[in-house]
């Protein structure tokens, strides 16, 4: 948009006179070197400004990892998101925090290193490993210890198989004598020849360093916060750090696929659905999970799978129609907080549910064409998806048609008359603190095996309908209650079954509908007072998990594998 909005005053200028477009040309040079000078000063990233979440400054010689559009410096333990194998001053990544990311989400994407920096990060690390202090260019063998070093470290510096033959010993010799702009070169021996790096400044080693920057292949800062690649002058479109080539790679056909597209409230749009007889469960690194830098530093556990104790799992802080929890021909819209229908019946549920108090919540009924329909209620996670709520022991519905509730399956009268387009529903739980301490909190699923789907990991949870289904036992004293714009229509169920219990909406053909988890409702019920809107259960979760993780590292003290 800037390099359009400049086209204007240069069509301008040709009618002007000799003075008014020196005048011009002045004008636009300074604003040249203003951006320049915002670009070059975005750029320089020292350990004064460079700080982490954690508020401290760098940390030289450990893991550092540089985010592409503030270009500040993150501790590998105080990032969230998966990094895999990982070494000091490694260039092969594009990263973005949680300030820079629209989401709010962390993005972290590891690419192929190219030699130059394979050979660029092994010195680096030569360079602290003798003396990090050092101001003057610090020379290493190529044969004696620049080469030993790569075939040690292969795994940490390059995502490609470790070569079986010694070619890329000769690769690495090329890469060395050719790459003048980032190595310097000696031989005092003859046959021994010496490298080390042009920038011998150990804080500005990084994938956006000046040295590669110089070399035309980093993007600089444009004005809007966005990448512009210096190499191609002011007219070139800026790019997202997803398709930002990195120094030294040449990118490939297939490196130009989609990226990792994230929804605006942080979950992977791209990410696997809950069925045939499994649930996936989006996790993040746990920063307090004993021995994870033991873990990020053996190279013993390269390339087997990660342990679940060092991942917890990922809560929103909104409660939201869940993106994975849903049949897949359901359309969610971009807040997730409306759902329509598509054919048969099937059913999403909410991101967050509830296992003991009082909540509620509202559904507005925006579009309901003829011969469509919806239940709408309450189910555990198990409920069938590609089912109407009600299909089940699970689930708990009330019907648009005739005003029927649900329960597995079997239909019975509740209201006159149903509901239709443009009616607010409103739908209330109450469910008895349990007798037994050990259902106050969550499975925590620390246990679980982890899978990777889209640079993501996941925890993989295996369905036990059937059994589940033999032990289910009804809880004494609970309720549901339904309302109808405000009015409640009588209890719908009591002594419903124990479990948790998540908002749920089925759609039968293209019917619309729209939640409100709270906490203001347009239609408050009726004569209803001590209950919670959903809107709390995000918090409420989050405890309840963070204290389920805190007795499971507590019960596995010594028992979990050291690195």
């Amino acid at each position: 948009m800037a390099d359009k909005a400049g086209d204007g005053p240069v069509e301008a200028q040709l009618q002007m006179g000799d003075t008014e477009n020196s005048r011009a040309e002045s004008e636009a040079t300074n604003k040249e070197d203003g951006e320049s000078e915002m670009a070059e000063e975005a750029m320089s990233v020292d350990d004064e400004g460079s700080e982490c979440y954690c508020g401290k400054g760098r940390n030289l010689g450990t893991v550092e990892i540089q985010c592409g559009f503030c270009f500040r410096w993150f501790h590998q333990d105080c990032i969230g998101c998966y990094l895999g194998t990982a070494i000091p001053f490694m260039t092969n990544y594009q990263f973005a925090c949680r300030g820079c990311s629209p989401n709010g989400l962390e993005n972290f994407t590891k690419k192929v290193s190219s030699f130059p920096q394979i050979c660029y990060t092994a010195i680096a690390n030569l360079c602290y490993q003798t003396d990090p202090a050092s101001e003057n260019p610090q020379m290493f063998s190529r044969d004696g210890e620049i080469i030993p070093f790569i075939d040690k470290q292969w795994e940490n510096l390059t995502t490609q198989t470790r070569r079986t033959k010694q070619t890329w010993h000769a690769t690495v010799a090329k890469t060395l004598s050719k790459e003048t702009e980032m190595f310097t070169y000696k031989e005092e021996n003859l046959g021994d020849p010496h490298f080390g790096l042009t920038l011998s400044d150990l804080y500005k080693v990084g994938p956006y360093s000046e040295i590669l920057k110089q070399s035309g292949s980093v993007p600089s800062i444009g004005k809007s916060g966005g990448f512009v690649d210096s190499g191609k002058g002011r007219g070139y479109k800026r790019k997202a750090p997803d398709s930002v080539q990195l120094p030294g790679v040449k990118q490939k056909r297939g490196d130009l696929g989609p990226t990792t597209k994230q929804a605006p409230h942080g979950y992977p749009l791209e990410h696997p659905f809950n069925k045939d007889g499994y649930r996936y469960i989006l996790a993040e690194a746990d920063p307090h999970a004993p021995n994870r830098q033991a873990f990020d530093e053996s190279l013993d556990w390269a390339g087997k799978p990660i342990p679940g104790y060092l991942y917890r799992t990922f809560l929103g802080t909104d409660v939201l129609f869940a993106l994975n929890d849903r049949a897949p021909q359901l359309k969610i819209s971009t807040d997730r907080l409306s759902v329509t229908g598509e054919k048969g019946y099937s059913m999403v549920r909410a991101t967050h549910g509830v296992r003991r108090g009082a909540w509620y919540f509202e559904v507005l009924i925006e579009e309901m064409p003829q011969d469509s329909a919806t239940r709408i209620g309450w189910s555990q996670s198990l409920g069938n998806l590609q089912a109407p709520c009600g299909y089940d022991k699970f689930s708990y519905s009330f019907r648009s048609r005739l005003g029927t509730r649900f329960h597995q399956s079997r239909g019975k009268h509740y209201c006159d008359g149903g509901y239709s387009e443009g009616d607010v529903l409103g739908f209330f739980i109450h469910l008895p603190e349990p007798d037994n301490p050990g259902k106050l909190l969550p499975n925590t699923f620390k246990d679980r095996p982890l899978v990777k789907f889209k640079s993501h990991l996941y925890y993989e949870e295996k369905d036990h309908v059937a059994e589940t289904e033999k032990s289910l036992k009804p809880l004494i004293g609970s309720q549901m209650i339904m309302y109808k714009n405000g009015s409640s229509q009588g209890i719908a169920y009591e002594d419903v079954f124990e479990g948790v219990y998540y908002p749920a909406v089925s759609l039968y053909k293209n019917t619309k509908v729209t939640m409100n988890f709270g906490p203001d409702f347009k239609c408050p019920p009726q004569g209803l007072k001590d209950f919670r809107p959903m809107s709390d259960a995000a918090s409420q979760t989050m405890v309840e998990y963070a204290l389920a993780d805190i007795i499971y590292h507590v019960e596995n003290e010594g028992k979990l594998p050291e690195f």
